[in-house]
């Protein structure tokens, strides 16, 4: 089990046997975190000093902690979904968005929010550019460096129509809460399986927002085949996971297709129980965010997910029952 310490300045030492100074000064902001056999040492350095004691070779410093830092980030990543049949070569469709199905409210565990004019054609201005406009919510996490497994923070985010990941108010480099150091980076998306960085080496910082370009091929990520190849060194995250199970299946035992017929099959719109019905919504079954659900016929999402599998690279036998996993590590 690792221990974590957490050292906080705040206490004055008195030593009688030798004679002291004390004065105010302004000392940096700072902090980060050390790992040594097992145990990690979480440390910061106080905002303003308010006294000093020195005491021969021992000087001790008392001031106000300060817990609140933070690092910008530029996220960049593609969906598979709506990246499939383009209204806009390059851009992402944005259906969910045109069609109003997009909540303001994150479908993600932070419940965080948005204004609906974050939703507008070009953003909350109404005049901004397409490429700008929003897909859907994502998620990002950051995973400490020293252990991939272990999460640092994590957040809803917004996810524009050319990759950029974006704070709430749809336009702003994303903000996260943590100590300016190395982290492994991790995007997430409620029917696509995440993808994490195959590295801890990016180095964020309040000062600059880092770019994690997860749509080109140059980023390596973690684990093998975590994102899809749509040619021209442009990768996206895989579309199918319909019951956020972090797998992709076709057929077989508990696959993503029997969840899309399931749930247009109980769809009380669809009064004949027909298979080829469209539902349509902010749904999970949606596999290439058009805003609709559908079992088979044209246009079905099972579809998408049956190619998928058969395409795989890992698939080398194109068997139909076999899955795709996640390669992003379970959080602790």
């Amino acid at each position: 089990m690792r221990k974590q310490i957490t050292f906080f300045i705040c206490s004055l030492i008195v030593f009688t046997s030798y004679s002291q100074t004390i004065e105010k000064f302004s000392i940096d902001n700072g902090g980060a975190s050390a790992s040594a056999g097992g145990i990690e040492i979480l440390y910061t350095i106080g905002e303003v000093n308010v006294q000093e004691l020195s005491a021969v070779s021992v000087a001790v410093s008392e001031g106000f902690i300060n817990t609140n830092f933070s690092v910008l980030i530029a996220p960049k990543v593609f969906l598979q979904g709506p990246m499939l049949n383009q209204a806009t070569a390059g851009l992402m469709n944005d259906n969910l968005r045109t069609s109003s199905y997009i909540p303001t409210t994150s479908p993600y565990s932070d419940g965080a929010t948005i204004t609906a004019s974050v939703l507008n054609t070009g953003g909350s201005s109404g005049t901004g550019l397409a490429q700008d406009d929003i897909v859907d919510w994502v998620w990002v996490e950051l995973r400490a460096a020293n252990d991939n497994t272990k999460l640092i923070n994590e957040k809803s985010a917004l996810l524009q129509r050319d990759g950029d990941i974006v704070a709430l108010d749809g336009v702003s480099n994303l903000i996260m809460t943590a100590a300016p150091t190395n982290y492994y980076i991790v995007v997430k998306h409620r029917n696509h399986l995440g993808a994490m960085t195959a590295t801890a080496n990016y180095g964020l910082t309040e000062a600059t927002a880092t770019i994690v370009d997860f749509k080109s091929n140059g980023l390596s990520t973690y684990g093998s085949n975590a994102r899809v190849d749509l040619g021209s060194g442009v990768m996206a995250l895989w579309a199918g996971d319909t019951n956020t199970s972090n797998q992709i299946k076709f057929s077989g035992a508990s696959n993503n297709t029997n969840v899309i017929k399931d749930v247009v099959l109980a769809d009380p719109s669809n009064g004949f129980n027909s298979v080829t019905f469209s539902s349509s919504g902010y749904l999970d079954i949606d596999v290439d965010l058009n805003g609709s659900g559908k079992f088979s016929g044209s246009g079905n999402d099972s579809n998408i997910i049956k190619d998928n599998v058969l395409a795989n690279p890992g698939n080398g036998f194109h068997s139909p029952t076999y899955t795709i996993s996640t390669t992003v590590p379970t959080k602790i």
